[in-house]
C-alpha cells in the first residue's frame, strides 16, 4: 500500500509538472485533454467525426477533408455548415471545464468576418453573455469567456482579442488559457494578449449549443470558411512552455502557404442582371473556382451570339452592347476549367425602352437575413412582370460576411434578378464591403449614379456618405436633376429623409 501511494504521488507530481512553469517532457508528453478531435480521413465519415477523446461530432453537411504537404484538415464552406457536438450542451456537459481549461486548436481562416468562431458553447443575446467560445474577427484571433466572480457572476463576456493578424490559407496554432484569474490567448506559440477581467469558476448558460466550425448561440450562426485540423481541450491551465513546445515541432506548417480548392465546379452565385440600358445589359455569376466564362445570348434558345471572357475570376462580370430597345433575349452561361465545364440554364432579359411608354418597377429593401421572407416578396414581384427591381439597400445583414450573399440574399432574388435587371444602393449594413463592389457591375463610382428608363430618371445615392450641400453626392444630384428632362424623377437612397411615426423610433405598434 505505501509503494502504491508513492507511484501515484510521482505520476501526480510529473502531470503538475507538465503546466508549471518548469515542464520537463517525460515519457507522456501530457497531461491528456479532455475531448480532442483530429479532422482527417480516418476520423471522418458518414457526416460523423470521431472523437479521439470525449464525444464524437455530426457535420450539418458532408465534409470535405483536405490533404496537402501538411497534413489532413477539413474544409468548412462558409455555408451552412458547422459540427455540432451536442445540440444543447447539458447532454455532454461532464466532458466540459469548470475551474480551469486550455483550448488548442490548428485552423486557417480563408474568409475573414466580425464574429468567427472556432468552437464554443455559450450565449451572447444581449446582456445575457454566459459560456466560452474560441474565434476569430476579420482581421485577429479572440477567446471569449464568462466567469462567475465576475460581478457575482451577473457580468459580461470579455472577448480577448489578439494582435497578430491572421493570413488566407496559412495555419496557425491558437491556443486560449484560463486559470480561474487570468485569460491568456497565444498565436504561434507566443502570447498574443492577456486579461485579469474573468476570476472564479465558468459561468456557463442555462442551455446552448456545443458546435465547431461555427460561432452560434440562440440567435446567431456565422459558420466559418475555413479548415480546422485539430482542437483538444484539457481541463487545466497551460504555462508558456507548454503552449511554446506545443507548436515548435509543426512550426512549419504556419509558414505553408495552403493551396485553395473547391472539388467541383458549380454555381455559387447563379447568373443575374445588372445595369439594363436601352442597347445592353450586364450579366455577373460566380463559380467555385476561377474558370473561363462565356455568356451566349440571341433572340431565339439558340444563343447563337457568344461573349468570351479569357481572364480566369471567379466572379465574372459581363456586357452585352449594341441591342435593339424593348427587345426579348434568351441567354445562358457557361464556366470551363481544365479538367469541367458547367452551363446555367436559360433564362430572358428584356431591354429598356425610351420616353413616352408606361413602365413598371418592383421595390423591394432590407432583405437582410430574411431569405425565406425576402424570397416569397421577390416571386410576387416577378408575378407581376415588373421591368426592373429597385434595392433600396441593406441586400445582406452583414456585407463582410460572405456567407450572407450566397446563402441569403442571392437564393431569394434568384428567380427575379435572373429576369430582370437589379438597381441597388448601399444601406448601412452592406459595411461598405469589398461583396458589394464585387457583385455590382454599375456605372463609376458606383456607389452613385443614375439610370433612364420610359418617363422616368433613377438617381442613386449612397446615403452612408456625406450628402450635405459641399459634398460630392450632393452636388452631383443638383446637376443631375437639374439636367433631367424625364416627367417623374426618383432619388432612390437607403435612409428616409423623415418618419411617419411621431416618435421617428418605428415602434408605434406596440
Amino acid at each position: 500500500m505505501q509503494s502504491f501511494l508513492k507511484l501515484s504521488i510521482l505520476v501526480l507530481a510529473s502531470l503538475t509538472s507538465l503546466c508549471s512553469s518548469n515542464a520537463v517532457a517525460v515519457a507522456h508528453d501530457g497531461p491528456d485533454p479532455v475531448m480532442h478531435w483530429q479532422f482527417n480521413q480516418s476520423s471522418v465519415a458518414n457526416n460523423h467525426l470521431k472523437a479521439r477523446l470525449g464525444p464524437d461530432g455530426l457535420f450539418s453537411e458532408t465534409p470535405q477533408v483536405i490533404t496537402d504537404p501538411t497534413g489532413e484538415s477539413v474544409r468548412f464552406t462558409g455555408r451552412m455548415m458547422e459540427c455540432s457536438i451536442a445540440p444543447d450542451f447539458n447532454s455532454v456537459k461532464q466532458f466540459l471545464p469548470q475551474q480551469a481549461m486550455t483550448i488548442s486548436a490548428w485552423v486557417c481562416v480563408e474568409e475573414p468576418q466580425e464574429w468567427g468562431g472556432i468552437i464554443g458553447v455559450f450565449q451572447d443575446n444581449g446582456d445575457y453573455e454566459k459560456g466560452w467560445v474560441l474565434g476569430y474577427d476579420e482581421q485577429h484571433f479572440y477567446f471569449g469567456l464568462a466567469s462567475q466572480g465576475s460581478d457575482d457572476g451577473n457580468g459580461m463576456m470579455t472577448y480577448l482579442k489578439g494582435k497578430m493578424a491572421h493570413q488566407p490559407n496559412k495555419m496557425f496554432h491558437v491556443v486560449a488559457v484560463y486559470d480561474g484569474k487570468t485569460m491568456e490567448l497565444y498565436v504561434n506559440g507566443k502570447l498574443d494578449a492577456r486579461s485579469s477581467e474573468q476570476s472564479g469558476d465558468i459561468h456557463y448558460p442555462v442551455s446552448a449549443p456545443f458546435v465547431m466550425g461555427a460561432y452560434r448561440d440562440k440567435d446567431e450562426f456565422n459558420p466559418m470558411k475555413g479548415r480546422i485540423r485539430d482542437i483538444s481541450i484539457y481541463d487545466m491551465a497551460a504555462k508558456p512552455e507548454w503552449v511554446k513546445k506545443q507548436f515548435e515541432p509543426f512550426k512549419e506548417q504556419a509558414e505553408f502557404q495552403l493551396p485553395v480548392r473547391e472539388t467541383d465546379l458549380r454555381f455559387l452565385v447563379k447568373p443575374f442582371l445588372q445595369f439594363g440600358t436601352i442597347d445592353g445589359i450586364t450579366v455577373v455569376w460566380e463559380t467555385s473556382r476561377p474558370a473561363k466564362g462565356v455568356l451566349c445570348w440571341g433572340e431565339d434558345l439558340r444563343c447563337e451570339n457568344r461573349i468570351s471572357v479569357d481572364e480566369k475570376p471567379s466572379i465574372q462580370q459581363v456586357r452585352i452592347e449594341g441591342l435593339a430597345a424593348d427587345t426579348q433575349y434568351f441567354y445562358r452561361v457557361e464556366s470551363t476549367t481544365e479538367e469541367e465545364q458547367i452551363e446555367s440554364q436559360t433564362s430572358t432579359f428584356q431591354t429598356a425602352f425610351g420616353r413616352g411608354q408606361p413602365l413598371a418597377f418592383a421595390v423591394i429593401s432590407d432583405t437582410q437575413k430574411n431569405r425565406k421572407v425576402a424570397g416569397q416578396i421577390a416571386d410576387l414581384a416577378w408575378n407581376q412582370r415588373p421591368h426592373f427591381l429597385l434595392h433600396p439597400g441593406d441586400l445582406v445583414d452583414q456585407g463582410r460576411k460572405k456567407s450572407d450573399w450566397l446563402e441569403d440574399f442571392f437564393p431569394s432574388m434568384e428567380n427575379l434578378i435572373s429576369r430582370v435587371p437589379m438597381f441597388p444602393v448601399l444601406g448601412n449594413h452592406e459595411q461598405n464591403a469589398d461583396h458589394y463592389f464585387q457583385y455590382m457591375a454599375l456605372p463609376d463610382p458606383e456607389y452613385y449614379y443614375s439610370f433612364s428608363y420610359g418617363d422616368a430618371d433613377f438617381f442613386m445615392i449612397d446615403s452612408n456618405r456625406k450628402v450635405d450641400p459641399e459634398s460630392e453626392q450632393f452636388q452631383w444630384l443638383d446637376q443631375a436633376l437639374s439636367q433631367s428632362d424625364a416627367i417623374w424623377k426618383f432619388v432612390c437612397h437607403h435612409h428616409p429623409p423623415f418618419s411617419s411615426d411621431e416618435n421617428d423610433y418605428g415602434d408605434l405598434w406596440k
